[in-house]
């Protein structure tokens, strides 16, 4: 019963060889057995297998939803009603979500199970699921190994089949980075296509919902519900959605494609992911596509400028958790100073608590200008290069990582080490453009590869037609 797409799903359920509750429990058997992943923080049992009864029903009634036999994990960064959300932190011991995140209440409204809340670098800080109050996930490929962060369980659940697809959220490339180390597709849409509302907010200029699946089928089946405006959140576009799930692999249209000649020639690049991407632009020019190197001298400045900034926004957003309203509380504080101190002392991660300590530097007095002001300069800066390239190409593509899955504690004692992780897919979110990973082969070692394509504002259409022709090539 290893799906690999929702469509085949609904043929088995069509057809008689499948039901949504036979799904169920076949997902729960893997959970349980793959436990040792440290994959799900919490596992909604009765509930999915309720669920799954409730759906057969109307399945049968011809009354079910267009997501009808998808089971689907939350990364522990999204609202669900009457549910533990924690963000991966103990700030948030024992707190439950008052409301759905929009996002996910489109997925339910068509008769998607949800099947469990899945572990996550805390607050979705980290590119490798080890900054995680409940300890590091670990890779199916090989359990030794990160599963990327900060959705890295989220990667790891639908790479070890025990959900069809999850739902993670990507500020700097933490759904297409695991992905990409996890064999699977991750997705980061338009900023602002998807709603916000229920999402625990990182960065909020840069954080966006999307979906880990196993095919770009599903990724585009998903994007079309969970996309468009949302009263409860002004930042959303209300910009028309357009049907992605009729997407066709044209084989007969001819693209142009940029590659960054930098991403290619970075010291970082492990030779067997550039043979990879090399071996992937040839065969797209052997198709009959044009394919150009073209110069992006400012990407080694996404880096810092998705740091300043991203940490200037962390600090903000993060005041919320003092102990006052939710979540943990110090028992042993005297006055109100010590309880906010030592509350946020207990609660946060060593990250989170860098973070917010960068952050609050960054937006003091004397450095406001020296570093928060001059970021969102070269933030404009690398958008309009960004514009620039895609205004002469369809897309720009590289390797998702600069390597594949690295060893669990190989890059804890080096944070640059670690942040260098992200070096290809922070650009998408300092943009703001949509952006994707799709599997491309494998190592010597087994371990997953991955092909970033990067395409231009809402015209995700356009991006996931491609992305299926480059699955099926």
């Amino acid at each position: 019963m290893n799906f690999s797409s929702l469509n085949q799903i609904q043929s088995a359920i069509k057809n008689g060889s499948a039901t949504c509750v036979a799904l169920v429990e076949h997902y729960l058997k893997n959970i349980e057995a793959n436990q040792n992943l440290n994959v799900f923080l919490e596992v909604y049992a009765h509930e999915a297998r309720q669920a799954a009864v409730n759906v057969d029903a109307k399945i049968k009634a011809g009354t079910s939803g267009r997501l009808a036999g998808m089971v689907v994990g939350l990364k522990d960064v999204l609202a669900h009603k009457n549910h533990g959300l924690q963000g991966g932190s103990q700030i948030l011991n024992g707190f439950q979500s008052q409301f759905t995140a929009t996002a996910v209440q489109r997925i339910l409204d068509e008769d998607a199970i949800i099947i469990g809340r899945q572990n996550c670098d805390e607050f979705a800080m980290g590119s490798s699921n080890e900054n995680s109050s409940f300890g590091p996930t670990r890779n199916f490929a090989d359990p030794s190994r990160v599963p990327g962060g900060s959705s890295g369980a989220s990667a790891v659940a639908v790479q070890a089949d025990m959900c069809l697809a999850s739902l993670g959220s990507d500020t700097g490339g933490s759904v297409r980075q695991p992905a990409s180390f996890c064999g699977v597709v991750g997705f980061k849409p338009t900023y602002s296509r998807i709603s916000r509302w229920g999402l625990l907010a990182y960065a909020s200029s840069f954080d966006c919902i999307g979906p880990i699946t196993k095919c770009v089928d599903d990724t585009a089946l998903l994007l079309e519900i969970m996309a468009g405006a949302d009263d409860f959140d002004s930042t959303v576009s209300s910009r028309e959605v357009p049907v992605f799930s009729e997407i066709k692999a044209v084989s007969d249209k001819k693209y142009r494609i940029a590659f960054m000649r930098e991403a290619l020639e970075s010291q970082g690049l492990s030779a067997e992911v550039k043979q990879k991407t090399v071996a992937k632009l040839e065969q797209l020019r052997s198709e009959g596509h044009t394919v150009e190197a073209v110069d992006f001298p400012l990407i080694k400045y996404a880096l810092p400028t998705y740091y300043i900034l991203t940490t200037a926004e962390a600090s903000s957003n993060l005041n919320r958790y003092d102990g006052i309203r939710y979540g943990h509380r110090n028992a042993a504080a005297t006055d109100l100073i010590s309880l906010y101190k030592k509350t946020r002392s207990e609660g946060f991660g060593p990250e989170v608590k860098r973070r917010i300590l960068l952050g609050t530097f960054v937006l003091s007095a004397d450095y406001y200008d020296a570093y928060y002001t001059k970021a969102q300069r070269v933030r404009r800066l690398i958008q309009e290069a960004n514009d620039k390239i895609l205004n002469e190409f369809d897309f720009l593509v590289s390797p998702t990582t600069p390597t594949p899955a690295f060893k669990i504690g190989e890059k804890s004692a080096d944070q640059l080490e670690m942040f260098l992780a992200d070096l290809f897919t922070v650009t998408a979110n300092v943009t703001g453009q949509p952006a994707v990973s799709i599997p491309n082969g494998l190592s010597a070692d087994g371990l997953p590869i991955g092909f970033q394509i990067m395409g231009k504002h809402f015209e995700e259409e356009n991006l996931l037609t491609f992305a299926k022709y480059c699955e099926q090539l």
